[in-house]
This record gives structure tokens, C-alpha cells and sequence, in this order.
């Protein structure tokens, strides 16, 4: 697992068209809040025909940004740019200038052995050029990982390309909508995408390939409003954490403060945590009852889990 809190810290990551110029002001005026990131698309929610002026309208946000915050002290969220292709990422770094300072990484979608190299390798470039880390977070969800016959050897391809890049992977990031539009599923307000076998067992060869070594991070949820939207959501967000996922992709600000809070530590299962983690060396026993003797702790078994446990606590805090 990772032992290090940034690659917990996503969390919510709003997404938001590059093209929206309204989010100078959402972000200039703390709008959202302080517990979120952010992901300024230039794929799909832009028009094929618009890309290049996108960029544009992006690049002239960051840069209002960058200004605005020469004078102000407000919170700066992590932003990443969702591109299309590898070259984007060396032209929208050098035309942002000083505003190249406000990106925190890039999103790749559609992610597969075929384009794996180009984007590590760009981003990778990236980095050394202007003297600093650059992150990356691959979307798992092209249509080649539906063939039964393939999907495992693609998968641990892209892990195997992904190798030399990973420390620098903040995240997998899984696309729950497109792989269900694959198989014409949508799922209603009161149900949860685990439940679509077809899509959910896709999801469980990715936690199982990339788990151990990777953060994975949760599919979009769709509803925002209307009847029982938040209860679902939590829903969803409970069987996120229960499959493997850390964090959540969220396209409305109503789900923000949702993810955050559900992603709180239990305040039991951190007592057991720093229970395990400061188990005495010299102690004969490697099981225990818990604080309140529910369940059982054992060190060999419950480590990992406990130093989990520890790191999401420090990120979203702990649940009374």
C-alpha cells in the first residue's frame, strides 16, 4: 500500500469543462470549500471542434487565478488537466507560464498499453523541466478491458508500463459511466453500480491488480438532486470503500461535502488502528480483544488495514 497521505488526498474531485469560466470566481471566492480537488476537462465534456479554444479559455482562468492569489491568501485545491493527447501537456505548461505553479497533475483517459508511454513519458518531461513533481492519474475505462479472453493481460500491461512512473501516480481512477454505456446500463438514484455485475467485476480485476500497490479511486455518481440522490450516494460511497476504493470522481458541488463525510474515519476502527500499530514488540501474544472487545486485533493480519485506517483519518478526519 502506499505510506505516504498525498496519494489519500484527492478525495472529491470536482469536474469541471476547462471552458467554464466561471470557476475563477468559484475558486478566487472559496466557493466549494477547502476539502476537494479539481479537474479541468479538455475530453469529453468539450466539443471535439472546440479543444484548442478550451485551452485557451483554461490557460486565461489559471493565469486570473495565479494573479488573483499574488494579492490573496485563499485555499488553492489540487487542479488537474484532463487532456486528449500527449503534446497537449508541454503546450498548455508553457503557454500557462507562472501559472503553471497551480497544476498539480494530469488526468489520461481511456488508458491503455498502446498510449502508455507517450503521456509517462511527456509528463515525466514535464516534471524535470520545470523542477518539480507532476502526477499523473490514468482512467481505467476503455472498452478493450470488457473481453474476457484479454482483460487480464491488459490490465498487468499497464501496470508493467506504469512501473517506472509510480511514484509519481497519485491515483487509478476508474470510469464507472463509460464502462456502463458499453452495455447500455444506467443506474437509478437508489442503486448502486456494485450491483451491475458486469461492470462491478471489472472493477474488482482493477483493485485486484493495482490495490496493492496503487490508490484506486471511486466511479462518478450522477445525481446531484431530487429525491433520495444523497442517500444513494452514500450508499455507493460505502460499497466504494468496501471493494478497495479510496476517494470519489464528483460533477456537481452538491457531492462534495458528501464524499468527505463518508470517508471519515469510525472512531473504533481508528482505536483499533493505533491499538495495532503501537503493538508492543515484546509482547508474546499477536491478538487482542478490541478497546471495547467487539472483535479481535491482530497485528500480522489488521497491519496494513490499521496504517490505511491511519491515513484516511488524517485526510477526512474521524466520525464521532
Amino acid at each position: 500500500m502506499k505510506d505516504d497521505k498525498i496519494y489519500y488526498s484527492v478525495g472529491a474531485l470536482l469536474y469541471c469543462p476547462a471552458n467554464n469560466e466561471s470557476i475563477v470566481r468559484s475558486l478566487t471566492t472559496e466557493k466549494f470549500g477547502k476539502k476537494f480537488s479539481l479537474a479541468l476537462c479538455l475530453e469529453d465534456t468539450i466539443n471535439d471542434d472546440f479543444v484548442e479554444e478550451a485551452e485557451r479559455i483554461m490557460i486565461g482562468s489559471l493565469k486570473k487565478i495565479y494573479a488573483f492569489m499574488q494579492e490573496d491568501d485563499i485555499f488553492l485545491p489540487k487542479i488537474f488537466i484532463r487532456v486528449r493527447e500527449s503534446f497537449q501537456i508541454p503546450r498548455i505548461m508553457m503557454a500557462l507560464e507562472d501559472a503553471q505553479q497551480l497544476v498539480t497533475g494530469f488526468i489520461v483517459p481511456k488508458f491503455t498499453p498502446d498510449i502508455a508511454d507517450q503521456f509517462i513519458d511527456a509528463i515525466l518531461k514535464a516534471g524535470e523541466d520545470y523542477g518539480r513533481t507532476l502526477y499523473m492519474m490514468p482512467i481505467l475505462e476503455s472498452a478493450t478491458m470488457i473481453d474476457l479472453k484479454t482483460r487480464y493481460d491488459i490490465l498487468y500491461a499497464i501496470k508493467d508500463k506504469l512501473k517506472r512512473a509510480e511514484p509519481i501516480v497519485l491515483n487509478i481512477r476508474v470510469g464507472g459511466n463509460d464502462l456502463c454505456k458499453l452495455f447500455g446500463f444506467r443506474r437509478h438514484s437508489d442503486e448502486s453500480i456494485h450491483n451491475i455485475k458486469p461492470v462491478s467485476n471489472i472493477f474488482s480485476d482493477i483493485v485486484t491488480v493495482f490495490g496493492l500497490d496503487y490508490v484506486v479511486s471511486g466511479p462518478v455518481w450522477e445525481y446531484f438532486n431530487g429525491e433520495g440522490w444523497s442517500e444513494g450516494m452514500r450508499k455507493e460511497i460505502e460499497g466504494d470503500i468496501l471493494c478497495g476504493f479510496t476517494g470519489k470522481t464528483v460533477i456537481h458541488p452538491n457531492q462534495i461535502e458528501i464524499v468527505n463525510d463518508t470517508y471519515k474515519v469510525n472512531r473504533r476502527d481508528l482505536e483499533d488502528a493505533n491499538a495495532i500499530l503501537n503493538w508492543s514488540k515484546g509482547s508474546i501474544s499477536m491478538v487482542a480483544g478490541s478497546q471495547n472487545n467487539e472483535r479481535m486485533n491482530e497485528y500480522k493480519t489488521h497491519a496494513i488495514w490499521a496504517k490505511k485506517v491511519k491515513m484516511l483519518a488524517e485526510v477526512f478526519g474521524v466520525r464521532m
